[in-house]
């Protein structure tokens, strides 16, 4: 058994405009299947089996606090040119300069148009064939737990873990790394930023949450409803979805 991320969840009061934005941020199509805007590689969507990591922009009726988001996106760039333009292209697009403490770093750090965080990394080698999305980015206290728990939540690869750093990725080779960063701030809101998970067809979506409460991850509830999916924390209270396979 075995789940593979396949959403970053963006929770937006415009979903439209936020969907918009990270579609033409990504060169990506948006589509609008019912009250949330997918993002996803052109071709329409690829469900219940998708092959790489999208964006779900959900809605939500309160708007985003001055905390900075736990998990964020880190853009891919291929040269010092590419990383300029698309800087510049994406504030066009109405992003917004932000300063998370980053200090004189070779990396852009930027918000989306609801204040979302996210960086426009200079080239890194490790990172030429991930697409547009090099990695979703993660704050925490202790990677190596975190490595841990995701490592046995997903069949993702682990590539890389000490103190400070631990790095995801599929055992296919493809789409963004996962990575957990150690960072001193502690989690105090609810985060607008998550990732969703999914079984794969065939599987039972709840012997897989019943694993994930075992291996440590704990309920929770956001005022969800009922709804097909399931909402958990892990360890670190970092929420995550298990969407149910359809």
């Amino acid at each position: 058994m075995a789940l593979r991320p396949v959403q970053v969840n963006i929770k937006a009061l415009d979903v439209s405009a936020v969907g918009r934005f990270w579609a033409e941020a990504l060169g990506w199509s948006a589509y609008s299947p019912g009250v949330t805007t997918y993002v996803g590689p052109v071709g329409g969507l690829v469900w219940p089996d998708p092959v790489g990591v999208g964006v779900d922009v959900v809605p939500v009726p309160e708007p985003k606090t001055t905390a900075k988001n736990r998990v964020h996106l880190d853009l891919a760039t291929t040269s010092a040119a590419h990383q300029a333009e698309l800087v510049a292209r994406l504030q066009a697009l109405g992003a917004t300069p932000a300063h998370v403490g980053q200090g004189d770093v070779p990396w852009t750090v930027l918000a989306d148009p609801e204040g979302n965080e996210f960086c426009v990394l200079e080239p890194r080698e490790i990172y030429r064939d991930t697409g547009p999305i090099a990695a979703v980015v993660v704050d925490c206290a202790d990677p190596r737990a975190m490595a841990r728990f995701w490592g046995e939540a997903m069949d993702w690869t682990l590539h890389e873990v000490t103190d400070d750093h631990a790095v995801l990725r599929s055992a296919k080779g493809v789409g963004p790394y996962l990575e957990f960063l150690r960072t001193p701030d502690a989690k105090t809101v609810h985060g607008r930023v998550h990732l969703d998970l999914l079984p794969y067809p065939g599987d039972d979506k709840a012997a897989e949450v019943a694993r994930l409460r075992a291996l440590g991850a704990t309920d929770l509830d956001l005022g969800q409803g009922d709804v097909p999916w399931t909402c958990l924390a892990d360890p670190e209270g970092h929420e995550f979805c298990v969407l149910a396979p359809s």
